[in-house]
């Protein structure tokens, strides 16, 4: 598979819409629903760091705009962190587990959309076709040390996220694995 960064976030976003499509067929048993929201989580928080430890930046020295959007997408970004927090510790069980998903869902989609039909292709016309490798791979790797957990709170900003972001994600697989939270990884 190539590591050019957009193969690397639109083959996120693929397997994101996967899972999406599960949770909203209804079927499975509560735990497993519960395990499958989990998940998402956990691949939702990876893709997101990663994105703002390396493709954001690298839209706001691409793009003439790139400010404006790097900071939009980040605030995408806070809003469903803070809806994936509402969902951490909530049994599937709960009333409000199908209405969170169900926001987390929309607001995650609308977020693919403009990512895919707008920034995307512009960091693709922008950026050498080694750059794209480059930062493919960083993502790639970025993603393996991120946090697994949301953190609404957590710096949003290079330089302080890529120094923060691999201790939470460290604790965050502690507490997945003391846990017995499945990440799916």
């Amino acid at each position: 598979m190539s590591e050019n960064l957009v193969d690397v976030i639109v083959a996120d976003h693929r397997e994101v819409e996967r899972m999406f499509e599960e949770l909203e067929s209804g079927q499975g048993t509560p735990g497993h629903r519960k395990e499958l929201a989990d998940h998402v989580v956990t691949e939702l928080v990876r893709h997101s760091v990663a994105e703002e430890m390396y493709m954001y930046p690298a839209a706001r020295k691409a793009l003439p705009d790139g400010d404006e959007i790097a900071d939009h997408e980040i605030e995408e970004h806070a809003e469903a962190e803070r809806v994936m927090k509402g969902l951490e510790d909530m049994p599937a069980t709960d009333p409000r587990f199908d209405e969170l998903v169900r926001r987390l869902i929309k607001d995650v989609r609308h977020h693919i959309k403009e990512e895919e039909e707008n920034l995307l292709p512009r960091l693709a016309q922008a950026c050498s076709a080694e750059d794209l490798e480059d930062l493919g791979r960083k993502v790639t790797n970025a993603k393996k040390i991120a946090p697994t957990r949301p953190h609404p709170g957590a710096p949003d900003k290079p330089p302080a996220n890529r120094i923060l972001a691999p201790g939470a994600g460290l604790i965050d697989r502690m507490r997945d694995h003391m846990s017995g939270r499945h990440t799916g990884s």
